[in-house]
């Protein structure tokens, strides 16, 4: 398991709350949520319906995965930033894409605090899943097989991302 260090692990604790109840979040992880009061966590679900686009809405809100190869984001090579579908959150510089073969747009790096994460089950087998941690949009997994100088490999859905040219 990766260590986090007390502020990192006090978000994942407080966004892990949130992303299963919101009344699970007791005041002390609210506090170290710098997006606790954020207007994107309280917009209904038939909200989001209206300002996503269909494919978009099934990644960000029911954690759903875009078919690999689909996205126009891996080819994407200009300087800038990727934000968030959901809420225009940077979440990656693109100094930090790279071509991992898997058909998903990938990162070894996110900015400070723009990402939570928690662990899924989906598949059977624990990973590490990832959301926005403004509006906690989902955006797809981070595995530990990236290159240096992280190790890390932020497989993205291209459906949540949106590029900002620099």
């Amino acid at each position: 398991m990766r260590h986090l260090c007390p502020d990192r692990r006090t978000l994942l604790i407080a966004t892990a709350c949130a992303l299963l109840s919101p009344s699970l979040a007791t005041a002390a992880t609210k506090a170290a949520d710098p997006f606790a009061n954020s207007p994107f966590r309280r917009l209904s679900d038939a909200e989001w319906r209206k300002r996503l686009p269909v494919a978009s809405y099934l990644v960000l809100r029911q954690e759903d995965t875009e078919r690999a190869g689909t996205s126009p984001l891996n080819r994407e090579k200009r300087k800038g930033t990727f934000v968030c579908l959901g809420c225009d959150l940077p979440l990656f510089n693109s100094d930090t894409k790279y071509e991992s073969g898997t058909g998903w747009p990938s990162f070894f790096r996110a900015l400070p605090g723009a990402v939570a994460e928690k662990i899924d089950y989906k598949i059977g087998v624990p990973r590490t899943e990832y959301h926005c941690a403004r509006c906690l949009g989902h955006q797809g997994h981070v595995f530990p097989d990236g290159p240096r100088p992280t190790g890390l490999r932020y497989c993205n859905n291209g459906v949540a991302l949106k590029f900002v040219p620099a």
